[in-house]
């Protein structure tokens, strides 16, 4: 027999209102794998939600879609538990499927109006940008509800793409509106100090926490670093 891939109804769905609330409080966006190597993808979501991430990303190419949406159910749940937001990317219908509250797209993926079309209003939207033209892009897009810029800082998760420095996020806080994370090599100690001095107030990291021996501990000190 087939397996069920029937979504979970009984989870309650967060509003639009609900998600955008805790999204303005959102501070440190963290982005995994499914963890497939290590084995311990629901202990790695409990204990990184509640060391202070705010936003936790599966991010995972490896995955077919059946395996993407097992995967996403785990952190959907996860996410539940702790009161926090989870985000899905690239892949409109399996956000749908999941119940995804936050929806995330990279410069050549769908346009906003496409994923509002599949997604409908509720979902949030969020999209990368690597250049200040980019983000400004996105401050305009009035179906986008978050942005991220960088990377910062040179980073093996995004081998090839050049950092793009301080600079732009300094002319960023001058101006942004909506709620941005910096993204790319962000790590604590020097480089959040000088993030944080450069005005961003949000970070997205991966290695930082996915990467460490204690998630949890690693979480509290990038969250308390902001």
């Amino acid at each position: 027999m087939a397996p069920d891939m029937t979504t979970d109804t009984t989870i309650p769905d967060q509003g639009r209102a609900q998600r955008l609330d805790r999204l303005r409080e959102a501070a440190l966006y963290v982005c995994t794998d499914a963890r497939a190597a290590q084995g311990d993808l629901s202990e790695f979501l409990d204990a990184a939600y509640a060391g202070g991430v705010d936003i936790i990303q599966l991010r995972d190419k490896n995955l077919e879609a059946r395996a993407e949406i097992e995967a996403l159910e785990v952190l959907r749940d996860a996410a539940h538990r702790h009161g926090k937001l989870f985000s899905v990317n690239d892949r409109a219908d399996v956000a749908l499927l999941v119940g995804a509250d936050v929806f995330h797209v990279g410069q050549g993926d769908l346009t906003s109006e496409q994923a509002r079309t599949v997604l409908g209003p509720d979902v949030l939207l969020g999209r990368s940008t690597h250049s200040i033209d980019q983000a400004n892009a996105a401050e305009a897009d009035p179906e986008i509800d978050y942005f991220c810029l960088g990377p910062v800082w040179e980073t093996p998760t995004k081998p090839g793409r050049p950092a793009i420095g301080l600079e732009p996020l300094r002319a960023l806080a001058a101006t942004a509106t909506k709620p941005w994370f910096a993204i790319g090599g962000i790590s604590a100690g020097q480089r959040i100090a000088e993030v944080r001095a450069a005005g961003a107030q949000r970070i997205v990291v991966v290695r930082a926490v996915t990467g460490a021996d204690d998630p949890s501990a690693a979480a509290t000190q990038l969250r308390q670093a902001l």
